[in-house]
């Protein structure tokens, strides 16, 4: 029997994001680990840090971090979900260098103060209504001298730019109905996701140098309709979601679209699946690194 999830982060780590699809958690696991080794590359680790992965999900980088530390290293896992820690304990199996407290990023109340070397974050902020507070929570737990290494998609960009190219289609017959598709996601989940456009690279510096960081770094990549791996599945798409806070892409198709714009959609997208049309993606990413001054200033 698998683990009982009743929150929606662990439910979409688990099974929403993929679609409980083995070949959709394939493809997702290489764009992931670039991620992981991005952060933890910026991390720059000693073997005996004190590593504190803020909302750590499953363990991406906690558990990459773990590899790289020595036996006098150790990682706090935090994360504002009990069940996905409870997933992190079963993977450690028993591994003392790991500890697990329930946390948000803005509000680290169960770390004291000057306590970890490193704090490291993926995707976590764009969850966060309090950003510039998420800062000063990474400042105060970290040693002087410790590091922040973090990784943002920068979601403003896409939104922006291609705000209706939902699979990364581009120009197609069935744009109606991507359309309509869309504006379920706009009207029925804005309120809950705007924390997730709020923001951009420029901001994550601001928040950084305002919180009291020093050599602050960071590294935009934006991308405009690359070539893309084709969508793969049509029908494990439809059971994923794009983020833990909206309904799968087939709850709002259901919900949008009638019967017969759904077998248009349905035809259509299943024709570009079988015949591996790849897609194109517009996206931004950053990753950012700093560090706590070694003396106040």
């Amino acid at each position: 029997m698998g683990p009982v999830t009743t929150d929606k982060w662990a439910q979409w780590l688990l099974t929403r994001r993929d679609g409980d699809s083995a070949d959709l958690r394939a493809r997702h696991a290489t764009q992931l680990a670039e991620f992981r080794d991005g952060v933890l590359a910026g991390a720059d680790l000693a073997a005996d840090d004190v590593v504190l992965d803020v909302g750590c999900g499953t363990g991406l980088i906690g558990f990459g971090a773990l590899e790289r530390l020595g036996p006098d290293g150790r990682v706090i896992f935090s994360d504002v979900s009990a069940h996905v820690l409870d997933e992190c304990r079963r993977t450690a199996g028993g591994d003392g260098r790991c500890s697990f407290v329930v946390a948000s990023a803005d509000d680290l109340t169960g770390i004291a103060d000057a306590t970890v070397d490193v704090v490291t974050t993926r995707s976590v902020l764009i969850y966060s209504d309090r950003k510039a507070a998420a800062f000063a929570e990474f400042f105060r737990v970290l040693r002087p001298g410790g590091r922040i290494s973090l990784f943002e998609p920068v979601n403003r960009f896409a939104e922006q730019l291609r705000p209706d190219d939902l699979f990364g289609i581009g120009n197609s017959p069935v744009d109606d109905l991507i359309a309509k598709v869309c504006e379920v996601y706009r009207s029925t989940t804005a309120a809950a996701t705007r924390p997730m456009t709020d923001f951009d690279e420029r901001d994550l510096v601001d928040w950084a140098v305002t919180a009291g960081f020093e050599a602050v770094e960071l590294d935009y990549r934006a991308r405009v309709d690359v070539p893309a791996d084709p969508i793969g599945d049509w029908e494990t798409l439809k059971r994923s979601a794009p983020n833990p806070l909206v309904p799968t892409y087939g709850e709002a198709i259901a919900a949008a679209l009638t019967e017969a714009e759904r077998e248009r959609l349905d035809s259509y997208l299943t024709g570009l699946t079988t015949a591996g049309t790849p897609t194109r993606r517009t996206a931004a990413t950053a990753f950012l690194r700093a560090r706590r001054p070694y003396r106040n200033r």
